[in-house]
């Protein structure tokens, strides 16, 4: 009798089932990461935007109620203006303001 070398549709098929499993249980795991990395990054640039206006408001003597543009945080307090998902984020209203994520969608708040 002669024995051939391999593997058998059953094995085959077992290995793929495996595959198959381990993937539907990682996936959502992985969408779910990147979804609280990119909230987690989102509230890191906000906390980073209010630092910049708060210290621009602290080295020229400004009021609560002063409005800082862009231009004037960037690049003496920010190197470069951030985004998220893509969108840049708008100056706060005043210095007394947070600043806002620019996704309504998103629940990326300070």
């Amino acid at each position: 009798m002669l024995r051939r070398k391999g593997f058998t549709l059953v094995e085959i098929m077992i290995v793929v089932a495996i595959i198959g499993l381990l993937a539907a249980i990682a996936i959502p795991n992985f969408i779910k990461a990147r979804q609280t990395a990119e909230k987690q990054a989102c509230i890191a640039n906000l906390k980073q935007i209010q630092g910049a206006i708060q210290v621009w408001a602290l080295d020229g003597n400004k009021a609560g109620t002063d409005t800082p543009a862009t231009s004037d945080l960037t690049p003496n307090y920010v190197k470069s203006w951030p985004k998220c998902k893509g969108t840049a984020y708008a100056v706060a209203a005043d210095v007394d303001t947070d600043p806002v994520c620019p996704n309504s969608v998103a629940d990326h708040t300070l």
